[in-house]
């Protein structure tokens, strides 16, 4: 079986989905979800489905040698950003290469870094009159939106759309494709 971490900041939908995902099946199961917001909703999500949380501050992240250690045990085969708004740090990424992956709710590069998430990011997208927009799902490093993407997948951008309908069209693709892509990475990881 499997073992995935997540990692978010706000109210767990993605996570949310990857845990009914996964569930039932004999592939994989998230064993730890770690937060840096001890009010976010994706903690209540962890409760609601029994998995263990974990809230960290800034101080047992930048250094994680705390963290490393908590994770040890665990032993993520994947450790999954859903929504994790800090920098993950060299060492983490070190530790685990190839291992972490994030979602990006726009096409990469464009509309990435510091600062680039949620709404700002639609934002952006609109200004910017893009014709299309979606997600990227890539491998962390250590910067911000710069790792090797896996999968993208688009949508349209209508001349009416507003960051509100538009995160509607990109939470849509993130449901459908990132506990796929997931799926594809663990599989691959055991058929290797």
């Amino acid at each position: 079986m499997k073992k995935l971490v997540i990692f978010a900041s706000g109210t767990g939908t993605n996570a949310d989905n990857i845990i009914r995902y996964f569930h039932g099946g004999d592939l994989a199961r998230v064993k730890l979800i770690v937060s840096n917001k001890s009010g976010a909703g994706v903690l209540e999500v962890g409760r609601r489905h029994g998995v263990p949380t974990l809230v960290v501050d800034r101080a047992g992240f930048y250094p994680p040698a705390g963290l490393l250690e908590t994770l040890a045990p665990v032993d993520p085969d994947l450790i999954v950003l859903a929504g994790f708004l800090w920098k993950v740090p060299p060492e983490m990424v070190e530790a685990y290469p190839g291992k972490i992956i994030n979602i990006h709710p726009a096409l990469l590069p464009a509309h990435g870094g510091k600062g680039m998430y949620g709404a700002h990011v639609h934002e952006a997208v609109i200004r910017a009159k893009d014709a299309e927009s979606g997600i990227t799902i890539h491998y962390v490093n250590e910067r911000y939106d710069e790792g090797e993407a896996i999968r993208k997948k688009t949508c349209p951008v209508s001349p009416d759309d507003t960051p509100e309908t538009l995160a509607q069209k990109v939470h849509q693709l993130e449901y459908e494709w990132y506990p796929r892509v997931i799926e594809e990475l663990l599989v691959a990881q055991k058929s290797a």
